[in-house]
């Protein structure tokens, strides 16, 4: 099993978190969970293994070039057979700049990506199969960004905006006064709401809660603290906040969380 991150060109690296390329020569089959993260994705599949995830209760095959929702609450996902896959990590903000719906429609969903962009991603799709090196594949995904980003370039204002929006929520206590915050960007809190959700699936406070959720999941990983600490540190007023915020976004508690990590979910959590 591989994981490689590759960091995008300067160019990019204000929209684009990190690419991936994930690799299993595992020909097995296993169940595991996804928890929201806060950021949108594109995943194309390059292998010969299959994915499903749970959609009202049963499992159903993911799309080969998908498109990741905002999660905003645990997703469980099964694998069967060897994978090659690739990556694309958006920031919360910034898939908005790539794509012409409101962000929100796609929440909770893994969708097939060329349905949404059409002919042009399955060609791109084409490519990366006949690419010869992981650096050749991401060329061309920066390439295709690039043009997509240049396409909807009158979005910009609005969605640079929502970025320095998120960034003075991450940057105030978790008691967050949302109207002080839109008084501060000169707009009402009502069109607050409305502009990041519109633009990242999440709602100000579901961000907050997020952000908050995947900084303590880093500490649970480690295994290095008690949990009164880690709530502590990750913004919590108590330790039973911190359980109940981590068990609704995880479906286990952090206790259950940290004894039953897998390397798959710890990749999957990246």
């Amino acid at each position: 099993m591989e994981f490689r991150k590759f960091s995008p060109s300067d160019i990019l690296k204000p929209y684009v978190k990190h690419y991936y390329i994930f690799k299993s020569d595992l020909n097995i089959e296993f169940e595991d969970t996804v928890f929201p993260s806060g950021d949108m994705e594109m995943i194309f599949n390059l292998g010969e293994g299959t994915w499903e995830s749970a959609v009202n209760n049963q499992f159903l095959k993911t799309p080969p070039i998908e498109l990741w929702g905002q999660i905003t609450k645990p997703l469980s996902i099964k694998s069967k057979g060897r994978h090659t896959m690739l990556g694309v990590k958006f920031f919360t903000h910034s898939a908005a700049y790539f794509f012409n719906d409101s962000i929100n429609v796609f929440n909770d969903q893994i969708i097939d990506l060329s349905a949404v962009i059409g002919s042009c991603i399955q060609t791109l799709h084409n490519q990366l199969f006949e690419a010869k090196t992981d650096e050749d594949k991401i060329a061309l995904i920066e390439n295709f960004l690039w043009q997509k980003l240049s396409a909807n370039e009158r979005r910009s204002f609005q969605i640079n905006k929502v970025a320095h929006i998120l960034a003075s929520i991450k940057n105030v206590s978790p008691d967050n006064n949302f109207g002080h915050i839109a008084s501060k960007h000169g707009i009402t809190s009502r069109y607050l709401h409305k502009l990041i959700y519109q633009h990242t699936g999440l709602s100000p406070t579901s961000f907050n809660k997020i952000n908050r959720f995947q900084f303590s999941l880093n500490l649970v990983a480690k295994n290095e603290q008690p949990l009164t600490t880690i709530a502590y540190h990750s913004g919590y007023f108590d330790q039973s906040h911190f359980i109940r915020d981590f068990k609704l976004f995880t479906g286990v508690t952090p206790s259950a969380y940290a004894e039953s990590i897998t390397p798959v979910n710890q990749l999957l959590q990246q």
